[in-house]
């Protein structure tokens, strides 16, 4: 019969941060390209509505756009900080 061996706290504990890290590194590359997408989509719908649209419209329009990118930005900036600590 075999004998059972346990793993250190130590290690444990690296590989459960090593997971975690995995887990949060997906969930934001994963929010940063839904927020790429929606800037995207925010962009196309104004270059097919853009002459019906008002300036008001086309205002929101941009800054909508510009905030999905900011956050597309802040979700890869996350990701790219907890790879380098």
């Amino acid at each position: 019969m075999g004998t059972i061996r346990c793993m250190s706290t130590e290690h444990r504990d690296t590989i459960g941060g090593e997971i975690e890290k995995g887990v949060k590194d997906v969930r934001d590359s994963v929010t940063s390209e839904l927020h790429r997408s929606s800037a995207d989509a925010e962009r196309a719908r104004r270059d097919a509505e853009g002459d019906v649209m008002t300036p008001g419209e086309k205002v929101k329009s941009v800054a909508n756009e510009a905030k999905e990118r900011i956050e597309a930005g802040r979700d890869d900036a996350k990701r790219h900080i907890r790879d380098n600590t």
